[in-house]
């Protein structure tokens, strides 16, 4: 007997042995959680982030191994933004003074000091401790601003430092974070509630989804230690998790059921399952982790910190449905459709064949080239904006004004333009030098008087390391971070810097900040953008040719990705580099696009699309290697895949819309970039374009090998392999027959393989030696009962006579997954 596919075997071990599978993942989640909470996370630093020259300046800087103390800003100015009374203003200072040295959270304090303009005063505090924890120790400080700001009035104090600006903008994002989870939850739970009409059955894509999240950020923490890692890195696998979380249960659930419905056992529609949906799955988790692998190309450290945590969080989303899935689905039973919901119930289970789908296919495939030509147009023109595109790197700029903490820090960069952008020049020499160093960063410095370019409201001071071999400075500048004049100013730092560091023998230097590392990463992504869509494209293309054994597929996959991603670009730039949105998503428009934004956005459509793709075409393969001519075959596999995917494409549109309704620029432009392309790639795509297009090819979609050579292959590793159907035990007088594997139309219409009424035994326990047994072969007219919603209406329906032993799947039909 030829050997079944792993994912048979494995759902089979997991059926029959429920409680251990449950109960091993369950301990996998838990020691996940357990390990990475104990390991913690090592963060990237600054100086393993940056690239180019802003790099190389964060890494002269690392090595003088300064000694940062977290830094507060306390600004008084007038509450009502006009003149203020200088002498209020110093009495509430010399206060707050006190209040402050008091406090054992603080180090020192220094001498309040007016603005050029004299409408703000600043009084410096240094905090104890590292910056890394800042936040958490603040508040007193907040609370003495805020009590003293209470007793004067007509003033306003302000608080803008390490710790206080990243506990505003935390609680922020946090709120907005919690918002999205208490939103997505809920509006998948309803979504799948929809799909099935039963509450088991949409909790249960859920439950899984939320388990893998957990597994994966487990799983990331203790890959930071090998591979540091950035903090967008838990906000990705959440958003990834739950995607394709969903998207794979839902893929193995509704075949499940389908083949229930058709008069399969509970288990056998479990083991089918496993063999077409649980194929699905494996060959959209290796597409999408391949995709994730590009990003190691871009030799960043962020991009691969998001890498690894996608690949994981997509590997353990693909193992818990091959694994733990089939045992939930086989210890629930007949439970997994129950509560059902009356109305959503019946229409789940119409066994009526949809009459929206043929009607909505019927463009594609009656005209097929012009279907093709109007829809791809369609999308070359939403396309047409990407190629005005502009890179930015996100910055204070792009935070919503409606946030306290940047409201400060916009009063603060208005009063003390130095507190604001800032360039980071770092020198690095043998310390015998130290004398040459400081004299040409002070020519530097002088140079800068005067010009516009560089603000002049604080003279800038010099700082050397303690064995005097690295020396910085902060040359402010009076440009917002992503105006021209900020790029103006950094050039000319760039040019000065080698000459006057020219004369010191043995000199390094460099600028980095805010601004520099923004125009080096962007530039970064430029150069090796080219080398991970190759890469991604050569793979990609690997992996359809050798599922599919078609060039024709394979490069038909890759175009139609492409299209939809560019497509996507195109309402992402009309969206976010213009003004017109900005009232609806609540953002304020840079004129610009995340820089990098593009590069990760393709490599998770590229993968996510590729979901969708291989189960629509692996349907459609399906039903041609039945014998069914390439018109009736797409027709019929598109329409047969249409519930789920439509369903997998409204959940991920949802989750990833809820991302576009969050406060940070780029987490808007990640959530309507994904949410517009899946629903371009579930619509024009897979309605028009790939329909029309497998239209129009006919027998070349098989090129160059065909299918006839598939058949004889599928046959010859059939020959002797009996697939039959599990015999149910003897039913007792009286009771109502269980309808499972009999294809005989006994469940009155209910199609789901278990008895309504009272005292009918259930089918005899599974038993890998009689769960196929020789008795009962696995005829084609097995699953066409008068139950079966395709029996009227499916063209492929093999005739009585037809069987091939080993070769039909449960609908009769030859299985396209033999190998």
């Amino acid at each position: 007997m030829r050997k079944k596919p792993a994912t048979v075997r494995i759902a089979r071990w997991s059926a029959t042995h429920p409680w251990s599978a449950i109960g091993l993942w369950v301990v996998f989640v838990a020691l996940c959680l357990f390990l990475g909470g104990a390991a913690g996370t090592n963060k990237i630093s600054d100086e393993e982030s940056g690239v180019g020259e802003s790099g190389r300046a964060g890494r002269i800087t690392a090595s003088g191994h300064f000694t940062e103390k977290p830094e507060e800003n306390v600004l008084i100015s007038a509450a009502n933004g006009g003149k203020l009374d200088l002498a209020t203003a110093r009495k509430a200072a010399e206060e707050l003074t006190g209040k402050m040295k008091a406090l054992p959270e603080v180090e020192s304090v220094g001498t309040a000091f007016p603005s050029p303009n004299g409408k703000a005063l600043l009084l410096p505090v240094t905090m104890k401790g590292d910056t890394e924890n800042a936040d958490t120790r603040v508040q007193p400080l907040l609370d003495a601003s805020a009590a003293t700001q209470k007793a004067h009035e007509g003033i306003r104090i302000d608080q803008i430092g390490t710790g206080s600006t990243a506990k505003g903008l935390g609680e922020t994002l946090g709120e907005d974070f919690k918002k999205a989870e208490l939103i997505s939850l809920p509006l998948t739970l309803l979504i799948l509630l929809v799909v099935f009409g039963a509450i088991i059955a949409a909790g249960v894509p859920v439950l899984l989804a939320m388990s893998c999240v957990g597994a994966a950020i487990g799983l990331s923490t203790l890959a930071s230690h090998v591979m540091p890692e950035t903090s967008a890195v838990s906000n990705v696998i959440l958003l990834m998790g739950m995607a394709v979380g969903v998207d794979y249960s839902l893929f193995y659930l509704k075949r499940e059921r389908e083949e229930r419905h058709k008069g399969a056992s509970h288990l056998d529609a479990i083991e089918i399952a496993a063999e077409t949906s649980g194929h699905t799955v494996v060959v959209s988790g290796t597409t999408v982790i391949v995709s994730m692998a590009g990003l190691y190309l871009a030799q960043e450290a962020t991009f691969a910190s998001l890498a690894t945590g996608s690949i994981i969080v997509v590997a353990v989303a693909v193992l818990a449905s091959l694994t733990v899935l089939p045992a939930l689905l086989a210890k629930l039973g007949r439970w997994v459709d129950r509560p059902k919901v009356p109305l959503l119930w019946r229409l789940t289970m119409r066994s009526n064949e949809s009459r929206l789908w043929p009607v909505l296919l019927r463009p594609a495939l009656v005209r097929p080239v012009l279907t093709l030509v109007v829809s791809v147009g369609a999308l070359l023109a939403l396309a047409l904006p990407a190629l005005d595109m502009k890179l930015k790197q996100p910055g204070s700029d792009d935070l919503s004004r409606d946030i306290p903490v940047v409201q400060a820090m916009d009063r603060l960069t208005a009063a003390f333009p130095s507190k604001g952008t800032v360039h980071q020049v770092a020198v690095r020499a043998p310390a015998e030098k130290a004398g040459e160093v400081e004299a040409a960063l002070k020519t530097l410095l002088d140079r800068t008087d005067g010009q516009e370019l560089f603000a002049h409201d604080q003279k800038p001071t010099i700082r050397a390391s303690a064995d005097k071999r690295v020396h910085t400075v902060a040359v402010g500048t009076p440009h917002s971070p992503r105006s021209d004049g900020a790029r103006e100013s950094l050039a000319l730092l760039r040019a000065w810097v080698p000459e006057a560091i020219a004369p010191v023998q043995d000199a390094e230097g460099a600028v980095g900040g805010k601004v520099a590392q923004g125009v080096d990463f962007t530039g970064h992504l430029e150069d090796r953008m080219p080398w991970v869509v190759g890469f991604i494209l050569l793979l990609t293309f690997a992996t359809m040719a050798i599922i599919f054994r078609s060039l024709a597929v394979a490069l038909s996959a890759i175009l139609l990705n492409l299209l939809s991603a560019a497509a996507s670009f195109g309402v992402l730039v009309a969206v976010f580099q213009n003004t017109w949105a900005e009232g609806v998503l609540d953002f304020h428009s840079s004129g610009a696009v995340v820089s990098w934004l593009p590069l990760f956005l393709f490599v998770v459509l590229f993968g996510l699309s590729m979901d969708y793709h291989v189960f629509v075409v692996s349907r459609i393969r399906e039903a041609a290697l039945s014998g069914a001519n390439v018109r009736d075959a797409v027709r019929d596999g598109i329409t047969r895949s249409a519930g789920v995917v439509t369903s997998a494409a409204i959940v991920m549109v949802a989750v990833f819309a809820i991302f576009g309704t969050l406060s940070m620029v780029e987490f808007k432009q990640l959530g309507v970039g994904l949410a517009a392309a899946i629903l371009l790639d579930a619509v024009i795509i897979r309605i028009f374009v790939l329909p029309a297009l497998m239209t129009a090819l006919g027998k070349w979609n098989w090129w160059p090998g065909g299918l006839s050579g598939a058949r004889r292959a599928q046959h010859a590793a059939g020959a002797d392999d009996t697939r039959q159907l599990r015999l149910p035990q003897p039913v007792p007088a009286g009771a109502t027959r269980y309808a499972q594997g009999q294809g005989q139309g006994q469940g009155q219409g209910q199609g789901q393989g278990y008895a309504q009424e009272p005292g009918h035994q259930r089918e005899q326990a599974y038993n890998p030696q009689n769960s196929y047994a020789p008795q009962q072969p696995y005829a084609p007219q097995d699953s066409y009962s008068p139950q079966d919603p395709y029996a009227s209406q499916d063209p492929y329906a093999p005739t009585p006579g037809w069987t091939q032993p080993g070769q039909q799947g449960h609908d009769g039909r030859p299985d396209p997954y033999q190998r």
